[in-house]
């Protein structure tokens, strides 16, 4: 494993932010460094890991806002190391394949990806890449700023409060809805514009992603999974509605959110 330190000074005024970490998860020597070399001058603090396996243990003890993660590695593969990362805390992540297959997308973005790269690319591509699932990812604060938060944004629909910046969602009895980073996204989507038809290109483009059949596929894949943590009978819909031919409606009661 290995550290690449933030080259960029923290500016005055900035106290209490944290600095995006990224974890690269690659079995490629060579290629692990000079991304990893890339971002830490593009002023990230990158950690790196050869394996899954020393992926977790370097997890279990530091945060990250963000994993690249190599799909086909020896051992345990990428996919099944995401799915683990999205039990343990909300967090970007982009999948790099060098197959860039149709299937190994899809059961990506089941997973919750939130972006793909294919090999071998350019380092400016993964910076940009990175750049975007970033500006979706929360940043941040530390403790004593997070308490001083008075005005939290909130919106409650059924039995369910969706809390917009703590980025939680609680139902019944205040027990908290399991809801990946993919999931929460495309929500507070529909919350924050609850009661408009939404059609899928201005779904992607809130969500960041770029309008294509395979952006559309992934929308309606979060939406399914959605529904079945939202909804009561997820075939019939109370909340997340299907507007035929056009797109998505999420139905909330005018006055429900703060």
């Amino acid at each position: 494993m290995m550290f690449i330190p933030n080259l960029l000074s923290t500016e005055s005024g900035s106290e209490g932010i944290v600095r995006a970490r990224i974890v690269i998860v690659e079995d490629e020597p060579d290629l692990r460094d000079a991304v990893a070399e890339y971002l830490g001058a593009a002023g990230y603090d990158v950690a790196t890991a050869e394996t899954a396996a020393a992926a977790r243990s370097l997890i279990e003890t530091k945060a990250f806002h963000l994993a690249i993660l190599d799909i086909a590695m020896p051992g345990e593969d990428g996919l099944s190391l995401g799915r683990w990362l999205r039990s343990k805390m909300p967090i970007g992540i982009i999948y790099a394949t060098a197959a860039g297959t149709a299937l190994d997308r899809i059961v990506g973005l089941e997973l919750g990806a939130d972006d793909y790269i294919v090999k071998p690319y350019e380092l400016r591509e993964v910076l940009a890449r990175v750049r975007s699932v970033l500006r979706r990812v929360p940043q941040p604060t530390e403790p004593q700023d997070r308490k001083a938060r008075t005005d939290r944004r909130s919106v409650v629909f059924g039995p369910f409060q969706a809390d917009l910046d703590g980025r939680l969602v609680t139902g019944a009895n205040g027990a908290v809805i399991d809801m990946a980073k993919s999931e929460f996204d495309v929500l507070e989507v529909f919350l924050t514009r609850a009661n408009r038809l939404l059609t899928r290109a201005a779904i992607s483009e809130a969500i960041g992603f770029t309008e294509d059949p395979e952006s559309s596929r992934a929308v309606d894949i979060r939406i399914m999974r959605l529904r079945k943590k939202i909804e009561a009978d997820p075939a019939n819909p109370k909340f997340l509605r299907t507007v035929r031919g056009e797109g998505y409606i999420f139905s909330l009661p005018t006055g429900d959110s703060n």
